[in-house]
């Protein structure tokens, strides 16, 4: 064969030139922007952490004492610390631990504030009550029992988890 057939113009081996440095150029900025997106999602999922709430198991009665305690969040490169209440109280041989979130429109639950009915949850935004064990009571605008969290009991103190949704 001779070399008239394969011969590349200037004008082509500068664009060939070029656009490989460019691309090359490119993905040299492209990959750690990639892998800065993506790590979050590629880390693998902890176990719930469990956080105490300086309960200890004797101080738990069958009447909900209200705690607040703070848990750190993750969020992809950004670290926080976020404050949260629980209602705890003793059901039989179990821990309950409530949010005191309310399940209708996410207000925050008493217990004992009402008047009418003392010896429930009750949320003012909109008249809301919840027995005792977090269960919403038919007639009143919560259509499914308050969240629970997730109870261990370690050295003869409460530690709470994660919240999970009921019913």
């Amino acid at each position: 064969m001779s070399e008239k057939n394969h011969r590349v113009s200037r004008r082509q081996f500068l664009t060939y030139t070029l656009t490989g440095v460019g691309g090359f150029m490119a993905a040299g900025m492209l990959a750690p922007m990639v892998r800065m997106a993506l790590d979050p999602a590629l880390e693998a999922a902890g176990d719930s952490e469990f956080v105490s709430v300086g309960l200890s198991e004797d101080e738990v009665s069958e009447e909900p004492q209200r705690v607040d305690f703070s848990i750190e969040l993750d969020d992809g490169w950004y670290s926080s610390e976020q404050s949260r209440s629980a209602w705890v109280l003793r059901e039989g041989n179990e821990i309950l631990a409530l949010s005191p979130i309310c399940t209708h429109l996410g207000c925050t639950v008493n217990w004992g504030t009402n008047e009418e009915n003392p010896e429930e949850f009750f949320c003012p935004c909109h008249f809301g009550r919840f027995e005792r064990d977090g269960t919403n009571i038919p007639g009143t605008p919560p259509t499914r029992p308050l969240d629970v969290y997730e109870v261990e009991v370690r050295d003869g103190m409460i530690y709470l988890g994660q919240i999970n949704q009921r019913g």
